[in-house]
């Protein structure tokens, strides 16, 4: 009797999975999760296509990058390595073209590949039967794209481009006999947030709140938080983040010579089309803004307000791509493919006062993962365990039935999509970062984050910072010198060595 009452509670078996599923892989470049309304943003939500594929699969909680910049969480991504493996560990060093990524291997296990959009790894892709990448960072309006044959240049807005070359790939150019992974890499909403001319209006009255870090005074931490480089208050370039005109200065701002040039190609390239939707748009504003220049507090709060209006403004066109992508999808009889959307790493839209990355705190050390598999994934789950950028390899590759890239240090997340158990799934992550002397001055630091707790160690100041997080989320203060903590520090730092050790990464001598 008790067998028969314990199978009948049991939960029903997971449903087979099927086999070597279509691949829609959607990236973008910065999309901090809290600007995402299935991560219950606290500003206006500019992500409807995104939100309702959340709605249709699961959102990860808690995905974390390993090394939070551009260049080394793709190339985490592609091949399932920490930086110091996969030899990108800052923006620049050229991404080895020999390296086995999972493109490359679904390609060999016969899937048909395509990539369109944002690369940032300088040498070019390998394992894509077509792709088209802008080159670097590349421009939102009228942007070039390297192709096998060439660069090319095109007409129009970076996010509807990328959107129409995959369309075009979907609906003329794939083979239907044959499984595919599509990768669909935005630039947006990437720095220096340039929006779709259809799009200068919006939010233009929305009422924003501020992140209570707004005016963060980095006290109670380690000194590498005070010296950064990327405040709102003192590092938005006037001409070339806020689009105030040329040589606007506001008595705080740095002059940087690369965004002077970078500001007066922009003007000069700028198409007549483009022109006329600038100069409405930003015109008036910066008329208002040079009559009556607010001052202290308020000249910060404005940064901030047109900062993120147009960060959002970004997103809002991306998001359109996304959602002309499932449309699509649909119109095929596609819809069941596996499709995801993340980005490279979050990004700060105010918090500690900052924008930009790098640091292990919450903001950019979390990713946005959305995965949505009809008939397979529970329509409207929430996932807690933890994942990280070094996952995505492994489960592609898994759920293509290939083998994992040989160098890859993740763990297929198929348990996780499924919402079945793991034998000891992982509780901590590790993380480190290297790009100092560099932009935005970020100290180098490594670390460690648990449920409750983070770890870090900044390499060049030899300084420990300790956070609890259920008692402080915004990592206001470090708990690294409380007695209270004494033994949570030891357990931290032990773990730190034991998760360093599992990669293959030598800490520095004080962080041992």
């Amino acid at each position: 009797m008790l067998a028969l009452l314990a199978a009948a509670c049991a939960a029903p078996p997971p449903p087979p999975l099927p086999e070597r599923p279509n691949i829609v892989f959607f990236f973008s470049d910065d999309h901090a999760a809290q600007a995402l309304g299935c991560y219950d943003t606290p500003y206006p939500h500019v992500t409807p296509r995104l939100d309702a594929l959340a709605a249709e699969g699961v959102v990860f909680e808690n995905c974390f990058c390993a090394n939070s910049i551009c260049a080394p969480s793709r190339a985490t991504v592609l091949t399932g390595a920490h930086s110091h493996v996969n030899g990108v560990m800052q923006n620049g060093p050229e991404f080895d073209p020999g390296l086995t990524t999972f493109p490359r291997l679904l390609q060999e296990a016969g899937y048909q590949t395509a990539f369109f959009g944002k690369w940032h790894l300088q040498s070019m892709p390998q394992g894509f039967d077509t792709w088209e990448v802008l080159p670097g960072q590349g421009t939102y309006y009228d942007p070039e794209f390297i192709t096998p044959e060439g660069k090319i240049r095109r007409e129009g807005y970076v996010s509807d481009l990328i959107t129409e070359r995959a369309l075009r790939w979907l609906r003329e150019e794939r083979d239907p006999s044959r499984p595919f992974l599509l990768c669909v890499w935005h630039k947006a909403p990437h720095r220096e947030w340039l929006p779709a001319p259809r799009h200068m209006e919006l939010l233009e009255d929305a009422v924003l709140t501020p992140p209570p870090t707004l005016f963060d005074d980095y006290a109670d931490r380690a000194s590498p938080a005070a010296v950064q480089e990327m405040t709102i208050a003192r590092h938005l370039i006037p001409d070339y983040d806020l689009k105030l005109p040329p040589g606007t200065q506001d008595g705080v701002a740095v002059s940087i010579d690369w965004a002077e040039r970078h500001t007066t190609q922009r003007e000069a390239n700028m198409s007549p089309a483009f022109r006329a939707a600038w100069d409405a748009h930003y015109g008036p504003r910066n008329a208002a803004f040079l009559a009556n220049p607010p001052q202290g507090r308020d000249l910060v709060l404005w940064k901030w307000r047109e900062y993120l209006k147009d960060y959002l403004r970004c997103v809002k066109g991306m998001d359109e791509g996304i959602g002309a992508v499932l449309d699509a999808l649909d119109a095929q009889g596609l819809g069941g493919a596996l499709t995801v959307y993340s980005s490279d790493q979050g990004f700060y839209l105010g918090e500690h006062g900052w924008f930009d990355k790098r640091w292990i705190y919450e903001e950019s050390l979390r990713m946005p993962l959305i995965v949505r598999w009809r008939g397979v994934i529970e329509p409207g789950r929430r996932e807690a365990r933890f994942a990280q950028n070094t996952d995505f390899a492994s489960t592609f590759c898994a759920l293509a039935g290939a083998a994992a890239p040989p160098d890859a240090q993740g763990t297929s997340l198929t348990p996780l999509l499924l919402g079945t158990r793991a034998p000891a799934w992982r509780d901590a992550i590790y993380y480190r970062y290297y790009e100092h002397p560099g932009t935005h001055n970020v100290a180098r630091h490594m670390g460690v984050r648990t449920k409750q707790h983070k770890l870090a160690y900044y390499e060049e100041t030899d300084e420990w910072e300790l956070f609890d997080l259920a008692a402080d989320p915004r990592e206001l203060r470090s708990v690294a010198a409380d007695p209270a903590y004494v033994r949570i520090f030891a357990s931290l730092r032990a773990r730190l060595r034991t998760l360093a050790d599992e990669v293959g990464d030598v800490l520095p001598e004080g962080a041992r």
